[in-house]
């Protein structure tokens, strides 16, 4: 396929601007979908356009370049035809990101400081979370999703992208079904992990095969299984209830697995008897070379699956794996806006604030402020005209809770929004959603559709003289935007910086009215509530933390995915039990709870419940959710750096303890890891972290130290090894070496596999790397049959 390369004109024609700013409006408010639409116009924010944009406008020419220098997604100069992002999350980066990364930049050729190749097909960057964290090391080009990347296979994933690009959208299939009822039903997960893993393509093999069977079976699109590491995953649901689960499908195998539960009409019996007779086991694919051996272990997925759900309780996931996200009749038929019909028509705003009182509900967004006397706050504050905002800026990176929620539950996320409006008197309701969420955005965008025809958004909602209206809002990539009042700004159209408190958003929120604001997670569990009564959920949980809580499990342990547990769970039974342990031949060593906000808790404290109380002792919090487990291969220093390296850079640098406070501790644990620490840096670290965690302004600056101060807590040693200048796990490139030992049989695969030539191909001969150019990428270990490279 022919690409038409970008031009950079000598003058850019910005009479489009007119039309864009005609389209969405001239109001500060307005800014950042101006911006985004100009970018999607010309590839990047050219000066002539963002003149233009100031002189046909009310808003200064400083603010538009003000806004559009702090939000990463906006670029300023001519990219490629198309974007690669590498995700750096923390699950990601223990998996060798920063190695993809490098194996790209030489992949394309691209320069030093630059980040598009020479031909200006490709841009390369960097994205802190994508929400696939279960795939990691993940890579996004355009809208395709790629999991399990490593750095030998960079090139199979350009080659696939471009093959997509040449091949021919193919339409459906349509059979002539001789079955007057249909004769099952195939569900199949299609959000962002699953396709990630080719359940689209999965789902193009069995409309094929399907094709040919002349059976009427129906096929539904479901949201989020949970189990990301068995995905694909097809089941089949026959009219008796009979369940039949296929896990790690590959396409390949469709056709088999649809001939053997629903046979073409007119087989013979001897056939069928034939065909049943090899297709009784379930199929479970070998493991596959790009995907890790604990990622991708042989087991029973029946096995897998029970030990998984087992300890779960589905709240916020009702339905999991069930519901097609955007079949509003489903939503319905399963309880959907009772809560919000007996809100509407039984109970009085007081009622509703008092049964989360009674609930015990906390918000699940960070801190756990008790839910209940936040809406009350804004309930009893002064004025006519208040709002409601869900905060889905889900930006810590090893997080994917609100992405799942928002792509597999929307009708439930909005249905708590809604309640949220009505108690609160609001008529208008905002979503800010991260624009690296494009699924997400537009499922969201569909239900809100979807609701305002049938009535419970718009005028006159179900019948009653209410109002509510939603507007969705992208985010432009500022983690800092998680702060609710830096959200708050964005949404206003400005740059997202964080202002003292008080006032709160409940007294002077989104342009000074009172404002509710609470995360994805949160108005999930709201319609359960309501519906179920406040006692059912404070059943569940501890005496300070009630309910259940949604985790994202991922990082080296066996079975990652999407969970929802009993507050006051072990880490360990998430860990062992749900997430079934860590590979063999390793050893759980941690789990980094919290994002960058967070800590890291000890396997050897793993038995600590999880709650908001328990895990502050421990210097950690519950966060949005994140748990990215750690073996004895990662480097405690090296996590604390790569934290704090993603603080730092998402500091808005408004305060001078987190611009400066942040930057002079990354600096300590740069040289740490480089091997160019001193004595006494380990307590000026620690010093300094007390002071930033003291004196900043807001969460961010406050939080940012966690990751440092519990490694130094749990993990000294460590610290103290590196100031020798030794890395135990061998992660920190500056402080090892790759060494051939007498294991060598001279196979010459770890020369072919070099990226930069550092080892001389000696055919039958034990091979030498070339210290000075060896890049540290592991790619002669990972090809090595024998294992005969070694880190010094």
């Amino acid at each position: 396929m022919e690409h038409v390369l970008p031009t950079i004109p000598d003058q850019v024609d910005i009479a489009a601007v007119d039309g864009i700013v005609e389209r969405i409006g001239s109001r500060p408010e307005c800014l950042i979908p101006l911006l985004r639409a100009i970018q999607r116009e010309y590839g990047f924010l050219p000066e002539e356009a963002l003149h233009h944009l100031a002189d046909v406008t009310s808003i200064r020419l400083a603010t538009i370049s003000g806004v559009a220098t702090f939000y990463t997604l906006f670029r300023h100069r001519p990219g490629g035809c198309h974007t690669i992002g590498v995700c750096v999350g923390t699950a990601c980066h223990v998996k060798g990101a920063e190695a993809v990364y490098e194996a790209f930049m030489r992949r394309l050729g691209i320069a030093p400081g630059e980040d598009t190749d020479p031909d200006r097909m490709f841009t390369l960057e960097r994205i802190s979370c994508l929400g696939c964290c279960t795939l990691a090391p993940v890579v996004q080009i355009e809208e395709t999703v790629y999991g399990h990347v490593q750095p030998r296979g960079v090139g199979d994933t350009l080659d696939d992208f471009l093959e997509r690009l040449a091949a021919k959208q193919q339409q459906r299939r349509i059979w002539t079904p001789v079955d007057p009822q249909p004769i099952g039903e195939i569900r199949l997960g299609l959000g962002s992990c699953c396709q990630a893993r080719g359940s689209a393509r999965v789902l193009a093999a069995v409309e094929a095969a399907l094709a040919g069977t002349g059976r009427r079976v129906t096929i539904k699109h479901v949201g989020c299984v949970g189990i990301c590491s068995q995905t694909p995953l097809l089941e089949i649901v026959f009219p008796d209830g009979t369940r039949k689960t296929h896990a790690r499908v590959e396409p390949e195998q469709v056709r088999d697995i649809i001939v053997h539960h629903f046979p073409p009409a007119g087989l013979t019996r001897r056939v069928l008897s034939t065909a049943r007779t090899m297709l009784t086991k379930l199929y479970v694919p070998k493991p596959q070379s790009d995907v890790e051996p604990h990622a991708a272990d042989v087991r029973d997925p029946r096995l897998d699956l029970e030990e998984f759900l087992r300890p779960q309780m589905h709240i916020a996931t009702e339905c999991c794996g069930e519901l097609d996200p955007v079949n509003l009749d489903e939503y319905v038929a399963g309880g959907g806006f009772e809560a919000l019909t007996r809100c509407v028509k039984t109970m009085t705003p007081e009622e509703v604030v008092d049964t989360l009182h009674r609930s015990g509900l906390r918000g699940r967004g960070g801190a756990g402020y008790p839910t209940g006397r936040k809406w009350e706050q804004v309930l009893r504050a002064p004025g006519n005209t208040k709002y409601v905002v869900c905060n889905g800026d889900e930006g810590d990176p090893g997080a994917f809770m609100d992405r799942m929620l928002l792509e597999s539950y929307p009708f439930r996320v909005l249905e708590g929004i809604a309640v949220a409006a009505w108690t609160m008197g609001a008529t208008e309701a905002k979503l800010y959603i991260r624009a690296e969420y494009p699924l997400a955005l537009e499922r969201v965008r569909q239900a809100v559709e979807t609701m305002t025809e049938a009535g419970y958004l718009g005028e006159q909602i179900m019948g009653t003289d209410r109002s509510l209206h939603f507007q969705l809002v992208e985010g432009a990539g500022a983690f800092v935007c998680g702060e609710e009042t830096a959200l708050l700004a964005s949404i206003e159209g400005r740059r997202g910086m964080p202002r003292p408190r008080p006032p709160f958003p409940a007294e002077c929120g989104l342009w000074g009215r009172p404002t509710l604001v609470n995360n994805v997670e949160t108005f999930a569990n709201i319609p359960w509530i309501l519906r179920h009564g406040p006692e059912a959920f404070a059943a569940m949980g501890t005496e300070h933390s009630k309910g259940t809580k949604v985790f994202a499990l991922a990082g080296k342990v066996r079975r990652g995915g999407l969970i929802e547990v009993p507050m006051g769970i072990s880490l360990r039974e998430v860990v062992e039990t749900i997430g079934g342990g860590v590979a063999d031949g390793h050893t759980f060593k941690a789990a980094q709870i919290g994002g960058p906000s967070g800590g890291c808790v000890p396997a050897d404290l793993a038995d600590t419940p999880i709650d908001y109380e328990a895990l502050a002792e421990m210097g950690a919090i519950m966060g949005s959710g994140g748990i990215v487990v750690l073996d004895d291969a990662d480097c405690m220093v090296d996590i604390a750096r790569y934290f704090l390296e993603f603080t730092q850079s998402q500091s808005c640098g408004r305060c001078v303890p987190c611009r400066i406070g942040t930057r002079r501790m990354l600096d300590i644990l740069e040289n740490l890891c480089n091997g160019n620490a001193k004595p006494g840096d380990l307590e000026t670290l620690e010093s300094l972290a007390h002071m930033v965690k003291r004196t900043s302004l807001c969460g961010l600056g406050q939080t940012a130290p966690n990751p440092v101060l519990s490694t130094l807590k749990h993990f000294r040693e460590e610290f103290e090894a590196h100031l020798d200048g030794h890395c135990p796990a061998g992660k920190c490139t500056a402080l090892i070496r790759f060494v051939v030992t007498d294991g060598c049989i001279g196979c010459t695969l770890c020369a072919q596999g070099c990226p930069v030539g550092a080892i001389e191909m000696r055919p039958f001969e034990r091979h030498v790397i070339d210290a000075d150019r060896c890049v540290r990428c592991g790619a002669c270990r990972d090809t090595c049959p024998e294992h005969a490279i070694e880190v010094e």
